[in-house]
């Protein structure tokens, strides 16, 4: 038996097995496809995400460089964003990355984990019993059905989740049938070249924006970042002349997307499809869904990414609040399978992380309405124009979008410096004199209790089978810090007296040996 079965392998399911094998349990993940997609489906992570990735020694592995650093500007709702203005306190990070790579980068660290990972094998059917889950699967290939047990179940299955289905789960929310998307993969052209960052100059046009161009007749997003693989997308709204489109998931021909784009440019660009055995994306979607399922919990089954959640792209929030996801849930599932998670830990996932799917749902709304043709909007634009000539403005949105805005609550336990926010990648000098980056302390998925004052440690001597102590020279909040696993501040005091409270109610009693000495 399993400890844990994820049905769907994208780069949601590899990484929350990932954090679930680091943290000492037996994940098994299934993926119908028998290899990585190879569509362009995401292009890049943005906001507190790219500290997770960092926490876990990822960032270095998908960038190239050690450290992440902020963006000097990026958009809402198609209008320019100037985070320079924040200085230190710019909280949009950005990891511009294929999804394709992601999912190659987190397939080798899995690898490196031993996770399994079975491709071409799809779930058919699965039933809950007596504390466990029963799972019926297909081979693809050779048709050969099988039945898996496991404690718990994950469905991170996409948004026709098949896990969200059965499992009798809502998924209210609306599909705005007014906007048709399309997307499509070309060769390099000379007819789109880099203007500079974030600029594209476009033959017979001029300089627009890399990212949603918005005129008044649709939106254009012109991705330059990798140049042998641009990529072309374009929103257009139902009411606009001389349109005709089939249904949802018909393919999008090359012909069709110049007409598009000649539509909402006003200039005719000549595109021709990438080389031949180069990964291709040509797809049109009618109708844009936005939806939250209603809970993201059924006894022993679980939802993340996009099971749970979906919404539009605009400010790239999709991987941002799905790796979140999954990083809350892995170490409370391990938490309950290693038997010292406390009463009600599985259901505090939902209860925190549902909330920000729904705040997700606002801020994308919100920015389609911007992007929506019409007068009206234009004089909207102007106002939010005018708005985020304000520094508290730009604050405000940046956050919104890194995901940053929101805290957890952390329970009883007494504390007197700020807890629920995520951990700043900032660095502390250790009791021996070494400094290190806090997200250097944290690959290990593991709690850590920084302690500048020294006077914790036996506080914390019940729990440290499962907690890290790190003694730190240097001044830490209000004395000491605890941080769960997913980098959120559970706890910051000077005292140690409550810190027990704490320590108890996020990762159970104290171990029997501990407590005895």
């Amino acid at each position: 038996m399993y400890d844990v079965i994820i049905v769907g392998g994208g780069p949601v399911g590899v990484f929350v097995a990932c954090e679930l094998k680091l943290a000492g349990v037996e994940p098994l993940v299934l993926e119908r496809l028998p290899e990585i997609n190879q569509w362009d489906k995401a292009h890049g992570l943005t906001g507190q995400v790219v500290h997770l990735l960092d926490h876990r020694g990822l960032f270095e592995r998908c960038a190239g460089t050690p450290v992440p650093t902020a963006a000097p500007s990026f958009f809402f709702g198609a209008l320019p964003l100037p985070l320079h203005v924040l200085g230190d306190r710019n909280p949009m990070y950005l990891l511009h990355i294929n999804q394709r790579d992601l999912e190659r980068a987190l397939g080798e660290r899995a690898a490196e984990l031993g996770v399994e990972i079975r491709r071409g094998v799809e779930m058919s059917s699965f039933a809950q019993r007596a504390g466990v889950v029963d799972v019926h699967t297909r081979d693809v290939a050779t048709g050969r059905e099988s039945t898996l047990t496991a404690r718990y179940l994950v469905g991170s299955d996409g948004a026709r989740s098949t896990v969200r289905k059965m499992s009798g789960i809502g998924f209210p929310g609306n599909t705005d049938h007014h906007i048709v998307d399309r997307t499509v993969l070309i060769a390099p052209t000379d007819q789109l070249t880099p203007a500079g960052p974030g600029r594209v100059l476009v033959a017979g046009l001029g300089e627009i924006a890399e990212n949603f161009h918005r005129t008044e007749t649709g939106v254009v997003t012109i991705a330059l970042r990798d140049p042998e693989h641009p990529l072309v997308y374009t929103a257009e709204w139902e009411d606009q002349p001389d349109r005709s489109f089939p249904g949802d998931g018909a393919p999008t021909t090359l012909t069709e997307m110049e007409d598009s784009l000649e539509r909402v440019l006003g200039v005719r660009l000549e595109l021709s499809p990438p080389a031949e055995g180069e990964p291709t994306l040509l797809r049109r979607l009618s109708g844009r869904n936005t939806r939250v399922a209603d809970r993201y919990r059924d006894g022993n089954v679980f939802l993340l990414g996009d099971a749970a959640h979906v919404h539009s792209a605009a400010g790239g929030p999709g991987l941002n609040l799905a790796l979140q996801d999954a990083a809350n849930l892995a170490w409370k599932l391990a938490a309950d399978l290693r038997g010292w998670a406390p009463a009600g830990l599985l259901d505090s996932y939902e209860s925190e992380r549902r909330p920000l799917g729904e705040r997700v749902f606002m801020q994308t709304q919100a920015q389609t309405a911007l992007m929506a043709p019409g007068a009206d909007v234009t004089a909207l634009r102007d106002l939010f124009t005018e708005m985020l000539t304000d520094t508290h403005t730009v604050q405000r949105i940046a956050d919104l979008l890194a995901g940053a805005d929101v805290r957890y609550d952390m329970g009883a336990a007494a504390a007197d410096g700020p807890t629920g926010w995520f951990v700043p990648s900032s660095e502390v000098e250790l009791a021996d004199g070494t400094v290190r980056r806090i997200p250097e302390l944290l690959r290990s998925a593991r709690p850590v209790l920084l302690d500048s004052v020294g006077d914790h440690r036996d506080a914390a001597a019940g729990w440290a089978d499962r907690v890290d102590y790190v003694p730190v020279a240097s001044p830490v909040a209000t004395g000491a810090v605890l941080i769960r696993p997913d980098g959120f501040v559970a706890w910051s005091h000077a005292d140690p007296t409550p810190l027990t409270e704490a320590l108890s109610h996020w990762f159970g009693a104290p171990s029997a040996s501990r407590a005895a000495a």
